[in-house]
């Protein structure tokens, strides 16, 4: 029996290597990129660079010094696919600090490339990215959590032939970075959740037929619910061709055909479009009718369309009224949510659309309605929260910034350029409730702390006047008001009362927390304020008195609660979180038996297994009206 089981496993590893190699000949010989996407909204000539990519880790930094993306030599390298986290799985100091991964892609452009310039779109990269085409640098970027396009000059692509792109990703980040990566006085590394490496999103192909619409914002305007709605556009459009061309954009609102602007355009040069117009009795997005207008739009040269570009808008109003409450389409909201995190085990960050839909189901099924995250969500998560009538809090990775980081000029630029992203990238998406500014900065507010604000809440109202500004901080901070967030509309209040001890003892009682929730609102009366985060590690079965059960976790969400209940200013409260996920190592969370680097706040586990929480909440979560509230 033990010699079949020898073959067997012989087989198997054959059959292994042989589909190795047979992945890694076909990325030399060239596949063709594939004409779909993994999401809607944005330009025609896109390509899904998918299939076979190879990878090459580079833990003691030789791949420039032996120019690796100049190899034509395969052999040392290994067959993976895109997205992709190098270190899932791994849950090693040094695969949490970070290190650096190469990848590799070869492959030929799509039939009609003769006539067409190339780009290419990098959906996220962690974190540094330099990248060379057939191997020519052609250009890097530096930050997680957004995308970035490279133009391919059309003197280093071959049309006719294979061609290679290689990346090469440091993911190792710095105290300066986004977020930042930096350790206590003892020397234990901090960190909000686990720093995985690589090519975390997808990647694209662009085809531009010459003129290329950048970017398209539909920003629709509703001062009032019986109002008509005032839609702004504004498209910009680059000619990547080598002759002049007189360009016309025009736009649909529904069944209504717009024309958004004309212009004359020499090779290189840009512009912007920019119109408006009046739309009567619109059908408004909510969570009950999440209704969505077609708004895309086409350049034309001539007669001749050279570029689609699919748009998807939402008409609504979210308003701060004047009690301080947040307001859709004029109804009050007391909303009930939950914090995401992009964690899967096996993919680490590199998770898949079907991950997203069942992370979303879960949220539906819970009963909440608001989406959080600790940087900007996947294109796909936000579509889906349109079409479902869902609420995104959306937010900058800038979490637990340290005060002498943000003293510093060109980080608090650092900082506002991502907020500018992130803004410009998910602006025409109706879930998207506001724009949080960060997470958790330090109090009391710094100078520096101050300036970031005022500096990224001006960058975001120029950018989007539509939409109330945000920030989620460490708590109730019990009478101590900070000038500092004068520029803001929201406040988010992270609630860990009862579990963690906070600074010489003042969280560690609940009893505490109605008080102090009522100090906080003296402190802003006219803010509208939520809950950002509540929530307890909860991983085995126990008496309620003990810290870590499954019993002493319902019976502290309750509480806690039955306090937010009991605050009728409070516009709605997110449980923090919806599926557990690494956080770093040495993790405990509170937690009494920990089991590092797993968060284990979340109501369904690592694996996907609905915990005993889970049920207890939902129960609390439907029982609230969220729309119309009365309170």
């Amino acid at each position: 029996m033990s010699g079949l089981i020898r073959l067997a496993a012989a087989l198997l590893l054959a059959a292994s290597l042989h589909a190795a190699t047979a992945r890694a000949a076909d990325t030399v010989a060239g596949s063709v990129p594939s004409a779909k996407t993994l999401y809607v909204d944005g330009p025609s000539g896109r390509y899904l660079v998918d299939g076979t990519w190879l990878r090459r880790l580079d833990p003691d930094n030789l791949g420039l010094g032996q120019a690796w993306q100049n190899q034509s030599s395969t052999s040392d390298w290994t067959a993976t696919a895109v997205p992709n986290a190098w270190n899932a799985g791994d849950d090693s100091l040094a695969s949490y600090i970070g290190s650096v991964g190469w990848y590799r892609k070869d492959f030929r452009l799509p039939p009609g490339a003769a006539d067409r310039e190339w780009v290419m779109r990098f959906e996220e990269v962690n974190y540094a990215a330099t990248v060379w085409l057939n191997g020519t640098k052609i250009g890097t970027h530096s930050g997680a959590y957004e995308p970035f396009e490279l133009r391919l000059p059309r003197s280093l692509v071959k049309a006719g032939a294979v061609n290679s792109i290689v990346l090469r990703v440091d993911s190792k980040r710095t105290v300066n970075d986004l977020p930042p990566a930096r350790s206590d006085a003892y020397g234990q590394v901090l960190g909000g959740w686990w720093n995985y490496g690589g090519i975390l999103r997808e990647v694209y192909l662009r085809a531009v037929d010459q003129i290329d619409m950048t970017s398209v914002n539909v920003r629709p305007e509703l001062a009032c619910v019986s109002c008509a709605a005032n839609v702004h556009w504004q498209v910009k459009i680059s000619n990547l061709g080598t002759a002049t061309r007189t360009v016309t954009v025009s736009g649909r609102f529904g069944p209504t055909v717009i024309t958004v602007g004309q212009a004359t355009l020499a090779p290189g040069a840009s512009t912007t479009l920019t119109t408006a117009q009046k739309v009567d009795h619109p059908k408004l997005w909510s969570p009950a009718k999440p209704n969505l207008y077609d708004a895309s739009v086409v350049a034309t040269v001539g007669a001749r369309a050279v570029q689609r570009y699919t748009r998807h808008v939402g008409v609504r109003s979210i308003k701060v009224d004047s009690s301080g409450r947040l307001t859709l389409n004029g109804q009050r909201l007391d909303l009930r949510g939950v914090g995401l995190h992009e964690d899967s085990p096996g993919t680490g960050f590199a998770i898949d659309n079907a991950t997203r839909d069942r992370q979303l189901a879960w949220a539906r099924e819970l009963g909440g309605l608001v989406l959080r995250a600790h940087y900007p969500l996947h294109p796909y998560t936000l579509q889906r929260a349109d079409q479902l009538g869902m609420l995104v809090w959306s937010e900058v990775p800038v979490y637990q910034v340290p005060i002498e980081q943000l003293s510093k000029p060109a980080n608090r630029s650092q900082a506002t350029a991502a907020v500018a992203s992130m803004i410009e990238v998910n602006q025409n998406h109706p879930s998207i409730m506001l724009w949080s500014l960060g997470n958790e900065l330090p109090g009391p507010s710094s100078d520096g702390q101050a300036a970031y604000l005022a500096s990224a809440a001006t960058r975001a109202r120029q950018l989007d006047p539509s939409r109330p500004i945000g920030l989620a901080v460490g708590g109730p901070s019990r009478g101590s008001c900070q000038k500092a967030y004068a520029p803001l509309d929201v406040l988010g209040l992270n609630d860990y009362y009862g579990w963690y001890p906070g600074d010489s003892g003042s969280t560690a009682d609940r009893e505490l927390l109605s008080e102090s929730f009522d100090i906080e609102r003296a402190c802003y009366p006219k803010k509208a304020m939520m809950v950002t985060e509540f929530g307890v590690e909860a991983s085995r079965a126990g008496p309620a008195e003990d810290h870590g059960t499954w019993a002493f976790a319902n019976d502290i969400i309750k509480f806690h609660m039955g306090v937010f209940a009991s605050k009728p200013w409070l516009s709605g409260s997110l449980y923090w979180a919806m599926q557990e996920f690494w956080v770093r190592p040495g993790w405990d969370g509170g937690n009494p038996f920990p089991a590092p680097p797993l968060f284990q706040k979340g109501l369904v586990s690592f694996a996907g297994v609905k915990k005993p929480t889970f049920a207890p909440v939902a129960s609390a979560f439907h029982a609230v009206r969220q729309v119309g509230s009365t309170r």
